[in-house]
């Protein structure tokens, strides 16, 4: 009887713990993605025509973030295994060792624009000097660029007044005199013109022209423990991607309802974004060196930091996938 109630109890022990393995399987993968970026589009598309689902991958929201050093925090609480977000803020917080986290597959290229007052004072990039400029956060993309133009122009950034506020109130700020510009990403630059607030002083194409912008990440031992699971997102947000090349139209409508701005706004800010699987390894390399002049980062190998932030293999297997079953 007692080798009976044992081998019974070994029994229920395996059982359950085959259960546990199947829950822990069938979790969904837990993503993020910026509030009102449409560089974003591929991940609200596949939401939408259950490109996931299709895939053989359960997606969870798990956030919607204002910035994407905030998208980078919470990889390191735990509670993201995937997310949309920029790549300076990704390249800042791994160089730096706060985070452990993988790029897979571009976002979009290009896409954000330096804004200023329709009517207002600021002409020319020279009349920045002297004014208060806001970034959506230190080490984002926007931040960036416009650190970049101003290397560009020569303005020292003494001569100005870099101030942090979120995309969100930008609009708000710039029409209340709160600052005299600000550089975010679609679709608040075509918001602010759309309102007839704001007028686009430089877009990104004229600081770095084809520049890359966001990125699908994924955490390192997530990627390490459930290969199958980040290959099925990218292989959603692959046909995303396509799907809004093909169909402008629709992609639009998906992109009213999660941006929530008008469709004349959205229309405006697509013609500024270039949405793409394909991953910039020279445009990494640009932000590695120039992140470590301005003094974010410290990088020693670039070259060596690239290859392992950047996993080219699972994009390149799905791309031929795709090509093997055309």
């Amino acid at each position: 009887m007692r080798k009976f109630l044992f081998c019974m109890a070994g029994v229920f022990l395996f059982c359950m713990a085959g259960v546990c393995a199947g829950q822990a399987s069938d979790k969904p993968v837990r993503m993020a993605c910026l509030q009102g970026d449409l560089h974003h589009l591929a991940f609200w598309v596949s939401m939408e025509k259950g490109f996931f689902d299709k895939q053989g991958s359960k997606v969870e929201l798990a956030g919607i973030f204002r910035a994407g050093p905030e998208i980078m925090t919470a990889f390191v609480g735990g509670s993201l295994n995937m997310a949309y977000v920029g790549e300076a803020p990704t390249t800042t917080a791994v160089a730096n060792g706060a985070a452990k986290v993988v790029v897979v597959a571009q976002a979009n290229t290009e896409g954000s624009a330096l804004v200023v007052r329709k009517k207002g004072e600021i002409r020319k990039l020279s009349d920045l000097k002297g004014k208060t400029v806001a970034v959506p956060g230190h080490s984002t993309v926007q931040d960036f660029l416009l650190r970049k133009l101003l290397k560009q122009q020569k303005i020292d950034l003494e001569e100005m007044n870099i101030i942090v506020i979120k995309p969100p109130e930008m609009i708000a700020a710039l029409r209340t005199d709160q600052v005299d510009a600000f550089i975010a990403w679609e679709t608040y630059p075509s918001k602010a013109i759309t309102m007839d607030v704001g007028r686009n002083l430089a877009t990104s194409h004229d600081i770095w022209e084809g520049h890359p912008c966001c990125v699908l990440v994924s955490d390192s031992t997530f990627l390490k423990n459930h290969p199958a699971k980040v290959k099925a997102v990218i292989r959603a947000h692959v046909e995303a991607t396509d799907f809004i090349r093909k169909h402008p139209d629709e992609a639009i409508r998906i992109g009213v309802k999660h941006t929530g701005m008008d469709e004349k706004t959205v229309r405006h800010a697509m013609k500024t974004v270039h949405f793409t699987y394909d991953l910039s390894i020279e445009g990494e390399k640009e932000y590695v060196r120039f992140l470590s002049e301005l003094g974010y980062i410290r990088v020693r190998d670039p070259d060596g930091f690239v290859n392992l932030l950047i996993n080219q293999e699972l994009l390149k297997e799905v791309v031929s996938d795709n090509a093997q079953s055309q």
